[in-house]
């Protein structure tokens, strides 16, 4: 699969990069050989820059998991995870680092989210008989990751008070709503192509003490200003992180673990990892860059915004949809695409604050394809990317239709 798609982006940009020369612009030429040269150099930058967070949390994982306290999380969270995941037998590690890192998601903690996240797919690895073929459990791990809920996307708020907003806040509920959108689309579609029944009491059970907690955080959230807001989830976040931290030394000490010893260990680990990544990293961040430079994105855009118009429908979404078509690729791109829609159209304008829900409710597809199945050496994801890439329309569908709902 991944093979294909490879090719696919080459071509595609070869394609752009030819119909760009055909129209006179021979600055396409430079640019795509310097967008070469530059993955190449972001990705060992972003390899490197994860040595020091893998091998602190790989660490930590590993003195949590001698204390019992990684544990806990596993039995919250076991019931629910062995319907959805039955080939991972019961008290297996992988419950537990698979609840941290999605509770670390939730809470927006993006530091601890990624090495979690990482932790979970090594313990998965563990059961995988082919290690080059993604596991259905991996899948729909991955899937879970690239569609999963953020409870407060404080970043999306900041961004739209330095670009001026009235309320920088208000489109906290259209993110909530479009990103459970996505969710609920990235499992669906998972289940059906894996045969996992959804409609079973434990599953249904957790569904509404989720749906439950969310709405009543969503209550309390929406009760507050925007500096409230990004204050009450950076208390919140950083206090439940420091928690974790000190809970797993603590009481690894009380239960006479070789507390040093173990960080040590699991550090190590951390420091394998974040190397083992570069190639992966490399070779997709090499074809994003040259479908970036060769102005294929641009293409895609032009065809749509006629497609709509041909149909008669409304067409302000066009002036948002670079964010969305970018943030599957690019975090950064992204973002970069959503500030430029809100300086050029006005971040209260309908296509600035969809820029923004999109950035806040969908996530960088490919980039955590690469990162979490090269950190195990996975080169079959099956159909891993195409599940995924469901999740990031059922949210970008759902953020249209919830801009319109909110902002006519």
């Amino acid at each position: 699969m991944l093979n294909r798609v490879w090719l696919g982006f080459f071509i595609t940009a070869a394609i752009a990069i030819l119909l760009q020369l055909i129209s006179g612009n021979v600055t396409v030429l430079n640019d795509s050989v310097s967008a070469l040269f530059a993955s190449a150099k972001l990705a060992a930058e972003i390899s490197l820059g994860l040595i020091g967070v893998l091998a602190l949390w790989m660490g930590l994982m590993q003195v949590g998991e001698k204390a019992g306290v990684v544990g806990l999380f596993a039995k919250l969270f076991e019931p629910l995870l062995s319907k959805l995941m039955p080939e991972v037998p019961r008290g297996h590690a992988a419950y537990g680092s698979i609840s941290m890192n999605l509770t670390a998601n939730m809470l927006g903690l993006d530091n601890a989210a990624t090495p979690l996240g990482l932790k979970a797919m090594q313990d998965l690895q563990s059961l995988n008989l082919n290690k080059t073929v993604a596991t259905n459990a991996q899948i729909l791990f991955l899937v879970l990751n690239t569609s999963s809920v953020t409870l407060v996307p404080v970043t999306v708020f900041l961004y739209r008070a330095q670009q001026g907003a009235a309320s920088p806040a208000e489109i906290f509920l259209p993110i909530l709503l479009a990103t459970c959108a996505s969710t609920f689309v990235g499992l669906t579609v998972v289940a059906i192509v894996q045969r996992i029944s959804l409609f079973n009491s434990v599953i249904l059970g957790y569904g509404a003490l989720l749906l439950s907690l969310l709405m009543a955080s969503m209550f309390y959230l929406l009760s507050l200003s925007a500096e409230a807001i990004g204050q009450v989830s950076s208390v919140l976040g950083n206090g439940i992180l420091l928690l974790l931290v000190l809970s797993f030394v603590i009481v690894a000490g009380i239960k006479k673990v070789a507390i040093y010893d173990e960080f040590i260990e699991g550090a190590k680990g951390g420091f394998d990892q974040a190397i083992k990544l570069i190639p992966y990293l490399l070779a997709m961040l090499l074809a994003i860059g040259l479908l970036r430079a060769s102005g294929a994105l641009d293409y895609v855009l032009q065809g749509l915004a006629g497609l709509v118009s041909w149909m008669g429908y409304d067409t302000r979404f066009i002036d948002a949809m670079p964010t969305a078509i970018m943030k599957p690729f690019s975090g950064s791109g992204a973002r970069a695409m959503m500030l430029e829609t809100m300086d050029h159209h006005g971040v209260d304008s309908f296509a600035g604050r969809l820029a923004a829900i999109f950035q806040g409710s969908t996530e960088t597809t490919f980039y955590v394809l690469a990162v979490y199945f090269g950190s195990v050496g996975i080169r079959n994801g099956r159909h891993a990317l195409s599940c995924g890439l469901a999740a990031d329309l059922g949210g970008i569908i759902a953020a249209i239709t919830v801009c319109y709902w909110f902002y006519g």
